[in-house]
């Protein structure tokens, strides 16, 4: 055996262990990872329909999301959560998000994506102008039934 041979053997070797990774991403491929990100796919495509009820069908239903405040008058739940998108809704004209996923990790039937969203939308009773925001967020998801549901984070 020549000497490159020994060189080259470990690092096939280390390349044919290397988990495998959705393309553009440092996510793994596995079909876990992928029905995560289908999942935000449909929460984002949703948010862009204006579609209260496909946001609904994508929560369990202990879903909870404080709204980052301590007063529970702004908490949404599974129950309250149509009702109170569809109101924002009406007041929105064009939105448009963008969700960029950094990483997803997966613990047996739960698991969290840290994701960062870009959203553009207007409020035409509010001001003529466009508005925007972003931030990098935390969603954390359960599989239930063999199907992966929002907990938080939306």
């Amino acid at each position: 055996m020549t000497f490159r041979a020994l060189l080259v053997i470990p690092l096939l070797l280390a390349t044919a262990c290397a988990s495998r990774r959705i393309p553009g991403t440092e996510i793994a491929d596995t079909d876990d990872s992928r029905a995560i990100l289908a999942i935000m796919e449909r929460y984002r495509s949703a948010l862009e329909a204006k579609d209260a009820k496909a946001i609904q069908s994508l929560v369990a239903e202990d879903f909870h999301e404080d709204s980052g405040t301590e007063s529970p008058d702004d908490d949404l739940t599974y129950a309250n959560l149509p009702d109170h998108m569809a109101a924002l809704f009406q007041k929105l004209d064009k939105p448009k998000v963008e969700i960029s996923v950094r990483r997803v990790d997966v613990q047996e039937d739960s698991a969290t994506a840290i994701y960062y969203w870009n959203a553009s939308w207007r409020m035409p009773s509010l001001t003529s102008r466009p508005q925007s925001d972003s931030e990098l967020e935390q969603m954390v998801l359960k599989k239930t039934k063999g199907e992966w549901k929002i907990v938080s984070g939306i």
